[in-house]
């Protein structure tokens, strides 16, 4: 296939070719057809997926299908922008009109919608192939995606060890090349941590700019629709089609345009006094050096304080709960038995919630936004670690990091 190498033989030979950024010009130009390469992915997918388990469903003959389409389409000149013929996975918790939605769970393990996401209509519209509906950790309730249903997504660096969740299928997909690039949520860190433990980019975008109509909810306030991606530039491109009704491919060529100008300029604040407490070792240097490059290339950076900023993993972790328990209670009380073990003993305690309590926590977290609004008005970006920690061992219960930064 021209312009693709061969099939790899190690799943983290880290291609570079295969990125959106790389593949729309050659498909564009009719270097690359876009059967050929559904045809290597799902022949990588075939070879790797059971060390791997990133789908809980593959969807061949449609991808095949709607390759052969984008390629007719690609001939007679009606190119829609950078994401025609690219093939990508979902996360399987956004409806698929036709294909069983299960959220990883028993529960909704025969549900087949009878409409797509709004997201998923987005990304077809763009142009996008579908590969498959991605694993993850059962109804996006854990951080390891570590199924009890359909089988732990293993880490493609290391298949002892998770993928992070619950987006851990998306994550893990991208990063062995079973797909260019995956559509994730994020409540708690549900892309953003898949991302860290894969390695991979991934985005949370703001609340409100990407719409979730037809995705199955774990949170009503806290749920984000997002891109995980081997580019920056291709969760770019990903976003731009989540946001818009159309995709504007002139969009995206200026903010590539934009992005080749570097950092120089930008404004980086660096919160020590809470999320650098209690890392691994390797991981505060890792994080520290990466902020010292951007340093190099023009970038300011100084140190700003977040304020109370501890205390908002647990009003996260209340304002879920709570919500999470409303939308499973119908069949918490006929099925509780059907859920997993660890996401049954998350649910149980928020189903006693008081109303008040609930409410206080949203007040809390509103107070907690403008606190985190005025430290922006100071720096354009913040960086800080997403994980305290590597990549876990699959089996790992108990985790250890390091002490409180050293001065």
């Amino acid at each position: 296939m021209t312009g693709v190498r061969a099939p790899m033989a190690q799943p983290m030979d880290n291609d570079r070719d295969l990125t959106i950024e790389h593949l729309a010009p050659l498909i564009e130009r009719k270097k690359i057809s876009p059967v050929e390469l559904t045809r290597f992915l799902l022949d990588r997918i075939a070879r790797m997926e059971p060390a791997i388990n990133a789908y809980i469903t593959v969807t061949a003959e449609g991808a095949l299908a709607g390759a052969r389409r984008a390629e007719r389409e690609i001939a007679r000149g009606k190119y829609r922008g950078a994401l025609h013929g690219i093939p990508v996975s979902l996360k399987d918790l956004f409806c698929t009109r036709g294909l069983a939605t299960t959220a990883g769970s028993k529960i909704l393990r025969d549900f087949v919608p009878d409409r797509n996401a709004v997201v998923v209509d987005r990304l077809l519209g763009a142009g996008c192939l579908l590969l498959g509906k991605a694993n993850l950790h059962e109804f996006a309730y854990g951080p390891t995606s570590v199924n009890p249903h359909y089988g732990a997504v293993r880490n493609p660096w290391d298949p002892g060890r998770i993928s992070g969740g619950s987006s851990g299928g998306s994550a893990a997909g991208v990063v062995a090349a079973l797909a260019i690039a995956s559509l994730g949520t994020d409540t708690g860190g549900s892309i953003r941590i898949p991302a860290a433990a894969c390695g991979c980019v991934g985005l949370k975008p703001t609340r409100g700019l990407v719409p979730l109509d037809g995705v199955i909810p774990l949170s009503f306030t806290l749920d984000h629709v997002g891109p995980l991606c081997r580019s920056v530039a291709d969760a770019a491109a990903l976003l731009l089609a989540l946001s818009e009704p159309r995709f504007e491919n002139g969009r995206w060529r200026r903010m590539l345009r934009g992005m080749r100008r570097g950092v120089k300029g930008l404004r980086i604040g660096v919160p020590r006094d809470y999320f650098f407490d209690h890392l691994e070792p390797g991981v505060r240097r890792a994080v520290l050096e990466a902020v010292e490059v951007f340093r190099r290339l023009g970038a300011g950076v100084t140190e700003v304080r977040l304020e109370g900023m501890e205390h908002t993993a647990r009003l996260a972790a209340e304002i879920t709960g709570d919500e999470a328990a409303a939308f499973h209670d119908r069949w918490l009380r006929r099925r509780a038995k059907s859920y997993g073990r660890d996401v049954r003993e998350r649910l149980a305690p928020s189903r006693r919630a008081t109303a008040v309590a609930y409410l206080q926590a949203l007040e809390e977290m509103r107070a907690y936004g403008g606190r985190l609004d005025r430290v922006l008005e100071s720096v354009d970006v913040l960086a800080a670690p997403t994980l305290p920690l590597a990549a876990p061992a699959l089996d790992q219960t108990e985790f250890r990091t390091g002490r409180r930064r050293e001065e």
